[in-house]
């Protein structure tokens, strides 16, 4: 009996008679042949029929199958270098089939299809093969981030999705009832790992997390997956040399394991291949002159207007583009304004309306992709900052407790993964970087 074998392991089965259990994925006919692509979840092969060889009664039974039609598939492996699939260079002569299902008008064809349908059709769309490769892609970018961390020596600790209080804000909150309490989905897990780190040095949560923000950029969902390290006797410059060392294995490990895929999303990796340390570094100071230069360098009033900005102003999307475009990779931001990051961070030494902060901005115009500071140390600070951002202190005694028993100048961050997948795939829109994404619009399915 053939062996039943992973299509992704098709190579090491040259010239032998295997099993495929797969799907359908396309099929084209010339006159007595007919080449079909078959997936299984590991790859995609072809399979070529060839009527003299399996008779007219399994031919017209090929002919008949419809796209994702399942089915059970014995044959020979040969190696072709013109076969088109995933591993390339490889197909199998069908000699038996037996289907499990056959399929008529499935509702996603190779026709061009409006995103909207896409999306409403979630569900089917992850069968395509570039759905397959970007999903995969992030498999690869969540475990490269995991081997760095553990390799590190940090310790995985789960932190709560349910929290009674703000974390970075209270605009972005989605509320939910608990009991007889009123508590929200969780913004981050960073509180709980500054109290982690006391135990353990260094800690890492990775789940994830969900801000209600009204928006309906591409760079934005509403339930996201972050990682979130958080170290202790870290100050902002440690900080930053370990975010350099960080986003370089991911990209290059990404580079190494996912040829094939960033292949069919037809992504340059050109830029990608720059990716390693040392990164620019600039000051938020610095980078507003940058972006008040480029404004006044503007072709046209709209582009002026995009990019028009003073100190203390926030950056939004065009900001980080066009400071991204000024180099050929991920550029360092520090020392933002108090008043437009949260409550939480270290004050600039005789800056106070300065804080010691720090987002990555990616290249290729995919912006802020990390995003962290070193955390404030001192209980009395921080008590009159939550006062000032108009924070119940009541719900944050145990975290000014952390300050009050053994505190140490600590840092952290948070990165993105479905922006990370967006820029390391090429994607113009971050709401193919997750199975079902959640977004203001989008609940179902």
């Amino acid at each position: 009996m053939a062996p039943h074998i992973a299509i992704g392991d098709i190579a090491q089965y040259v010239g032998q008679q295997v099993t495929l259990k797969g799907w359908l994925y396309a099929s084209t006919r010339k006159g007595k042949l007919m080449f079909a692509r078959l997936r299984d979840g590991s790859g995609f092969t072809q399979l070529v029929a060839y009527r003299p060889e399996v008779g007219d009664e399994l031919f017209e039974t090929l002919k008949r199958l419809g796209q994702e039609s399942s089915m059970i598939v014995t044959g020979t492996v040969r190696e072709n270098s013109r076969a088109p699939g995933v591993p390339q260079g490889y197909e199998v002569g069908i000699e038996t089939v037996e289907v499990v299902q056959g399929i008529e008008n499935y509702p996603i064809t190779p026709k061009d299809h409006g995103v909207e349908f896409l999306m409403d059709n979630r569900h089917l769309w992850l069968r395509s093969m570039k759905q397959w490769a970007i999903l995969r892609t992030r498999a690869v970018i969540k475990k490269a981030i995991v081997d760095f961390l553990d390799g590190e020596g940090f310790v995985n600790i789960d932190t709560p999705i349910i929290t009674p209080s703000a974390a970075e804000g209270t605009s972005n909150l989605f509320e939910t009832n608990y009991f007889d309490r009123v508590a929200y989905l969780a913004q981050t897990g960073q509180l709980y790992n500054e109290a982690n780190i006391m135990a353990f040095g260094k800690v890492y949560c990775f789940g994830p997390t969900f801000r209600a923000e009204k928006s309906k950029t591409r760079r934005h969902l509403t339930e996201f997956w972050m990682v979130e390290p958080e170290m202790a006797y870290f100050d902002l410059d440690d900080l930053m040399d370990f975010e350099e060392r960080f986003v370089t294995y991911i990209v290059q490990t990404t580079l190494e394991k996912c040829g094939q895929e960033l292949e069919i999303l037809e992504r340059d990796t050109t830029a990608l291949e720059k990716i390693s340390g040392p990164f620019p570094r600039i000051s938020y100071d610095e980078a507003v002159e940058r972006l008040q230069k480029a404004a006044a360098e503007a072709k046209n009033p709209e582009e002026q207007a995009e990019l028009a900005i003073k100190w203390g102003d926030d950056f939004g999307a065009p900001h980080e583009t066009a400071l991204a475009e000024q180099f050929d990779k991920p550029v360092f931001v520090y020392g933002y304004p108090a008043a437009v990051k949260a409550f939480y961070m270290e004050p600039w030494p005789d800056r106070p309306d300065v804080c010691k902060s720090v987002d990555l901005l990616a290249p290729e115009g995919y912006g802020e992709i990390i995003g962290g500071s070193e955390r404030m140390s001192d209980p009395d600070q921080l008590l009159e900052a939550i006062h000032k951002h108009d924070l119940p202190p009541e719900n944050y005694r145990w975290y000014i407790e952390l300050r009050q028993f053994g505190s140490v100048p600590h840092s952290g961050f948070g990165l993105g993964l479905e922006r990370t997948v967006a820029w390391l795939c090429g994607l113009p829109h971050i709401r193919e970087t997750t199975a079902f994404p959640r977004m203001l619009y989008r609940l179902e399915p």
